[in-house]
């Protein structure tokens, strides 16, 4: 039991190693499929926890602030990422509607939650409850939080529009950029780290 923290499986081919240090902006990869096995933790559990309260912070500007307003004739429009969203389903584009809503927002939303839950015990070395659950949550929202496509779409539509409208980005454009970079810095850390350095209750 003592020597089963040093040893690491491929989560895809099952394959088994032995765990060994990692220097800063190493990644250790399966040597039959290649898939990412650790990546060097360079980032605390309290940095980890404060950066997913900023992004929590920032998500929240995001979404109750506009995205972008547009001029034309001296007449002002704007819109945020909801006022988007009921726009499309009035429009009987539901389907679109409600992927924007879950890709953009649930979750997205849901991703935060977990992670600040999980990290507000792992402060304790800990596991919250429903540890287990949340983590596999966490790796099946992974692909599904699709901000940065959005933002991406953003921009090149604010390119577009600014030959027809004055285009004036908004606070909520700022906020995604932000969140975007956030969730990137965040990405390049491997929360599966947790597993090692938690521990479960004592009953």
């Amino acid at each position: 039991m003592d020597k089963a923290p040093s040893l690491i499986v491929c989560e895809h081919c099952d394959t088994v190693y032995q765990r060994r240090h990692l220097a800063r902006g190493e990644v250790a990869r399966c040597s039959v499929c290649g898939a990412v096995l650790e990546r060097h933790q360079w980032l605390g559990v309290d940095g980890q926890l404060a950066l997913i309260l900023s992004a929590l912070i920032v998500f929240v500007i995001a979404n109750v602030s506009p995205i972008v307003t547009l001029g034309l004739s001296g007449m002002l429009a704007d819109t945020t990422l909801w006022g988007a969203v009921i726009a499309m389903w009035q429009d009987d584009a539901q389907v679109v509607a409600v992927l924007t809503a879950l890709t953009l927002f649930f979750f997205p939303l849901s991703q935060i939650l977990l992670f600040g839950w999980v990290l507000w015990f792992a402060r304790q070395g800990r596991r919250a409850p429903g540890f287990r659950e949340a983590m596999s949550a966490l790796v099946r929202l992974k692909p599904w939080s699709m901000i940065e496509v959005f933002m991406l779409g953003v921009l090149v539509a604010v390119v577009k529009a600014h030959t027809y409208f004055d285009v004036i980005p908004g606070a909520g454009i700022w906020a995604f950029g932000f969140l975007t970079i956030l969730i990137t810095v965040f990405a390049s850390h491997d929360p599966r780290n947790l597993w090692d350095i938690t521990r479960e209750d004592a009953r």
